[in-house]
């Protein structure tokens, strides 16, 4: 198998040091092996997105010494290597998973949602949407459509049983489904989030292994989800400590400003 790890930074912010540390870790790990290490650039959040964050990234991995064998500025045979480039693609993955059943339209309203939770929080039971707003089918959809509500995309996750992975670093780990929230994979607007961008991004570019800090463990039920839904073999998983703050175990903030020690 050949070893194909990636960054995938988000250009909201700057580069701090858990996406250095994170960068570092697929970037040796791809070395080690004689693998390739590609750089994506997840920018499917044009509300936060930060026309000014994208070359301070760039030009820190650089200065690091860093290097990337496929991605901006070096271009690649599995590229767009942008999100905001591979929006038609992540449209179709849509479609398929509304096709074979493992996605449905969802017209609940913001409102209709929020009392559903309230509800369950007065009962002292976790919310688990009822889907009452669901559209499985056209003649449904028309007839939410008429009243004058608009569909998001979501996830029709299993119910029942559990997900059992090895990740690399943790060994093994299991979710129940149960647990397991009908995310939104598309909005109203026709574009897509981005559990569902990464995991067709991670397909498509032959990701074998995804190395990411631990705060993204939660994630991974969904977007293995996704990825067997869609056919996709999983790739190896490998969920690392989260960077914490000097003396402390509480993960370290990029917000967070440091003063140095000073002795007498």
């Amino acid at each position: 198998m050949t070893v194909r790890t990636r960054f995938a930074p988000s250009p909201t912010g700057y580069l701090h040091i858990g996406g250095v540390r994170t960068a570092l870790f697929n970037w040796l790990f791809a070395r080690r092996h004689g693998g390739q290490f590609i750089l994506r650039i997840d920018d499917t959040d044009e509300v936060r997105n930060l026309d000014a964050a994208l070359d301070p990234i760039l030009q820190g991995l650089a200065w690091l010494g860093i290097d990337w064998d496929e991605g901006p500025g070096k271009g690649g045979s599995v590229g767009p290597y942008f999100q905001s480039e591979r929006s038609d693609r992540y449209r179709a993955a849509a479609e398929q998973l509304l096709a074979s059943g493992h996605a449905y339209r969802d017209f609940a309203t913001p409102d209709e949602l929020d009392a559903e939770r309230k509800e369950a929080q007065a009962a002292g039971r976790p919310f688990l949407y009822s889907r009452k707003f669901a559209a499985f089918d056209d003649a449904t959809a028309e007839r939410f459509q008429a009243e004058g509500r608009r569909a998001v995309v979501r996830l029709k996750m299993p119910r029942e049983g559990s997900l059992v992975l090895e990740d690399a670093v943790r060994g093994r780990v299991e979710f129940a489904w149960e647990r397991e929230q009908d995310h939104v994979i598309q909005r109203a607007d026709g574009s897509c989030l981005y559990h569902l961008a990464t995991v067709v991004d991670d397909h498509d570019m032959q990701i074998s292994h995804i190395i990411r800090a631990e705060e993204h463990l939660s994630n991974t039920p969904r977007q293995a989800f996704i990825a067997q839904s869609l056919g996709y073999p999983l790739p190896t998983y490998a969920h690392l400590p989260l960077v914490a703050e000097p003396g402390s175990r509480t993960k370290l903030s990029k917000r967070r400003v440091f003063q140095p020690r000073t002795t007498d």
